[in-house]
């Protein structure tokens, strides 16, 4: 390299890093607002792109354009009718003017956090505030479904002119000026949970678990006198089948006794000395064993079918 190329290499240096500077990209999920010693310069670019700047002089300030999340911290509240209750709710935000965003904020999305926190917190009280707790908690006047035996239990709940739904789009509407001079678009807002502080917790739960213990118990009772009417009919059913299967069962063993007599009878009037002689056998068969000693006397019938059988 000789020493005539050389400027001619630097001056190409510089004038590339000079052109470079003064060109800057937009993606689609970006706006852009330019500085010129802090001040901003023109209208808010939000077209995607390549664009130019003057170099070393203008500064390119990127802001996101997408919707933004901010969760707020569950806060302790008292209702109109002096429910303390923890409330904790979200939103989503965008920023819809860049260059107040930037003047107002510096476009930190910290300090946006912070002045969301301040704002949404505290129009999120005073709302509450003017409500009772049933409005915050109900969305409408449906009555819930009774189910058969819990009429009792049920009851009719009251009628409601404001529910949760209200309320949270009033606190839309009230915080949307306020953040508007911020710069910020307030998309939707919402509670994400509504419960007790901890120790109207514990008499809430404590007069649920008795109210449930109370239904189960009825439940039971009823159950109970339910079982004893069923075994109560069992038993009765039981005699009764009992009473006829006897009744059936001794009418029929008075037949079978009447036909084996009339078959007796019958056998007895064909041959009377057979039948005579039958039984006799019979009277051997179960009167004597190996081991019994019988002693007759010669004018006994049994002794007599011995000597003679005919």
């Amino acid at each position: 390299m000789t020493t005539k190329t050389l400027p001619l290499l630097v001056l190409l240096i510089v004038s590339l890093i000079i052109v470079a500077s003064g060109f800057y990209i937009v993606t689609e999920t970006q706006q852009v607002v330019l500085t010129r010693f802090g001040q901003p310069v023109g209208v808010a670019v939000t077209e995607p792109g390549l664009h130019f700047k003057t170099p070393f002089i203008q500064k390119a300030n990127f802001f996101d354009k997408r919707f933004l999340e901010w969760d707020g911290d569950a806060n302790q509240v008292p209702t109109r009718d002096k429910r303390f209750i923890w409330v904790d709710t979200y939103a989503r935000w965008r920023i819809s003017n860049p260059l107040t965003y930037l003047e107002r904020l510096r476009g930190d999305e910290l300090t946006a956090q912070s002045r969301l926190d301040d704002i949404l917190d505290g129009e999120t009280r005073n709302a509450v505030a003017r409500h009772d707790l049933v409005q915050v908690v109900r969305t409408s006047n449906r009555q819930p479904e009774v189910t058969v035996g819990d009429e009792e239990e049920t009851g009719v709940l009251d009628e409601i002119t404001v529910g949760r739904v209200d309320i949270t789009n009033a606190i839309q509407e009230t915080a949307q000026p306020r953040l508007a001079e911020l710069g910020i678009e307030l998309m939707d807002f919402r509670f994400k949970r509504i419960n007790y502080v901890e120790e109207v917790q514990r008499d809430v739960f404590s007069r649920m678990i008795a109210e449930r213990q109370r239904i189960a118990q009825r439940y039971l009772s009823e159950g109970e006198g339910e079982a004893a009417r069923i075994r109560g009919e069992k038993e009765r059913e039981l005699q009764r089948i009992q009473s006829v299967a006897y009744r059936e069962a001794q009418e029929n063993r008075g037949i079978a006794d009447a036909e084996a007599t009339r078959i007796y009878a019958d056998a007895y009037n064909r041959d009377a000395g057979f039948y005579a002689f039958m039984k006799s056998m019979e009277t051997f068969e179960k009167a004597i064993d190996p081991s019994t000693v019988l002693i007759m006397t010669t004018e006994g019938e049994l002794f007599r079918y011995l000597d003679n059988p005919r």
